[in-house]
């Protein structure tokens, strides 16, 4: 991978805001932005999921971890403690494959964007932020952050109508109907529309294909409710397994 600089002072950097990291090259836009490293040569250096916007870690960097990050595609660091470079995952194997470095508007700070490939945090965490201080300061289990929810924001609304259909059981209602039949129907759906799913799929057309999948999520949901789960249950078997 190449990355380009553009002037040669020590201490800065231009052009690297927003700037993408590929195989071939780090797109570097026409603003000339600059990276300020403070009077130890380091600058903060944040890690955010790539697929959820999840804040995953916090750490330094100096000029060598930012140039090694852009060159290897590899989530690289400064050590405070031992004044050394660092790669994340060289010892737990949990890489950060870094698909972007953006800066903030003053150019003392970086975010990595990333997809780690295990839990981030040494405690076996997927983030080291995975703690809440409530209003006396104490240490709290951490609550789904905001932007987790607005990623499933819209199975949650369908899940929630779906309940309430549960809930009421509103004459003419297909979610209702389905509910009054019981697990044996919904599952007979559920059966129907993955072979709908295949058969979208071996067809190539991508509109039926979403259509199709659209149809197989609503019904995994219905059958969520009547077993009584619900996604967060499914969210946290899948988180579960990312470790």
């Amino acid at each position: 991978m190449a990355w380009r600089r553009a002037d040669s002072e020590t201490s800065r950097y231009r052009g690297w805001l927003g700037a993408r990291i590929s195989q071939d090259d780090v797109h570097i836009p026409l603003e000339k932005q600059m990276i300020r490293f403070d009077n130890k040569g380091l600058v903060p250096a944040i890690v955010q999921d790539e697929r959820t916007g999840e804040v995953l870690m916090l750490a330094y960097a100096n000029e060598s971890a930012l140039q090694k990050t852009l060159e290897t595609g590899q989530a690289w660091f400064y050590s405070r403690s031992r004044q050394q470079l660092w790669r994340k995952g060289e010892t737990s194997g949990n890489y950060l494959s870094v698909e972007a470095v953006h800066v903030d508007c003053d150019g003392d700070a970086v975010v990595y964007v990333a997809e780690p490939a295990g839990p981030t945090c040494h405690t076996g965490e997927r983030s080291c932020f995975f703690r809440d201080l409530d209003g006396k300061g104490d240490l709290l289990p951490a609550t789904t952050p905001a932007f987790l929810r607005r990623t499933s924001d819209v199975l949650d609304e369908v899940f929630r109508v779906i309940k309430e259909r549960q809930a009421t059981v509103p004459e003419g209602s297909y979610t209702a109907y389905l509910f009054r039949e019981g697990v044996d129907k919904i599952g007979k759906k559920i059966g129907e529309e993955a072979a709908e799913v295949i058969i979208a799929s071996k067809n190539g057309v991508s509109s039926r294909i979403a259509e199709e999948v659209a149809d197989l999520w609503y019904h995994t949901l219905v059958m969520l409710a009547a077993t009584g789960l619900s996604p967060e249950d499914v969210r946290k078997e899948l988180d579960k397994r990312r470790k």
